[in-house]
C-alpha cells in the first residue's frame, strides 16, 4: 500500500511498484467520489458525511478485490480513510454522531480484511505538495485553501508516528522526482526492495 497527502505522488510510484515488481495495482476510485468531492469542498458541514462513507465502501469493496489477487499494490486504501474523518470530526465537518457511525463502520468492515504487508508513506512539507496539486491541475483541489492542506498533512503525519498494523517504511520526497529521473526512481525502488527483503527474511525466521 502506499499513502500520503494529496498530490504528493502515490499513483506514480503505484506504477513504478508494478512495473517494476510486476504486481496488480488498485488505484484510488475517482468517477463516482468525484461528484461528492466537489459537492463537500463547497458545503463541507453538508456533504461530509455522505462522502465520507461512500469513499470508506468503496475502498473495502477494493480492498476484498485486493485481498483475492494477493499481489497487489494500493493507492491508498481503507487503512488510510479514518484520517480524514477524524479530521472533519475535529474542524467540525461531521457531528459526533456521525462519527460515531462512521466509526462503527469502519470497525466493522476493519474485521474482514487483512492489514497490508508493507506500507509506504511519502511524506512532503505542505507547499510541495500543494505545488504538486496545482502541477496536477484538478480545479476543485487547486481553488481549497492553504490551511486544509496543512491540516490533512500534519493528520498524516500524526497518524503514522505510532503506526503498527504493518510494516511502515517513511520516504521523504519533497526533492525526489521518481516518474521523470531514472535515479530518483532506482533510489526509491532500491529502499521498498530492501524493506521487502527485510519483511522477507523475518518471515523466514517466524
Amino acid at each position: 500500500m502506499v499513502d500520503g497527502v494529496t498530490g504528493v505522488g502515490k499513483s506514480s510510484l503505484v506504477k513504478i511498484i508494478c512495473e517494476e515488481l510486476h504486481l496488480k495495482p488498485f488505484s484510488e476510485m475517482f468517477e463516482d467520489e468525484n461528484r461528492l468531492l466537489h459537492k463537500f469542498f463547497y458545503d463541507r458541514e453538508k456533504w461530509a458525511f455522505p462522502m465520507q462513507t461512500n469513499f470508506l465502501t468503496n475502498r473495502f469493496k477494493q480492498y476484498q478485490q485486493a485481498m483475492k489477487v494477493g499481489q497487489a499494490v494500493m493507492d491508498r486504501s481503507i487503512y488510510s480513510d479514518r484520517i480524514f474523518a477524524r479530521m472533519y470530526l475535529e474542524h467540525g465537518y461531521l457531528s459526533p454522531e456521525e462519527y460515531a457511525v462512521y466509526n462503527n463502520l469502519l470497525n466493522t468492515m476493519l474485521e474482514h480484511v487483512n492489514p497490508p504487508r508493507l506500507l509506504v508513506y511519502l511524506k512532503v512539507p505542505t507547499d510541495e505538495a500543494i505545488r504538486r496539486i496545482h502541477k496536477r491541475g484538478r480545479p476543485d483541489e487547486i481553488e481549497v485553501e492553504r490551511e486544509y492542506w496543512d491540516l490533512l498533512n500534519k493528520y498524516y503525519e500524526d497518524n503514522y508516528k505510532d503506526f503498527n498494523l504493518a510494516k511502515l517504511l517513511v520516504l521523504e520526497v519533497e526533492k525526489l522526482d521518481y516518474v521523470h529521473i531514472q535515479e530518483d526512481r532506482e533510489y526509491v525502488m532500491e529502499k521498498i526492495k530492501d524493506t521487502i527483503r527485510s519483511l522477507e527474511r523475518t518471515e523466514l525466521i517466524l
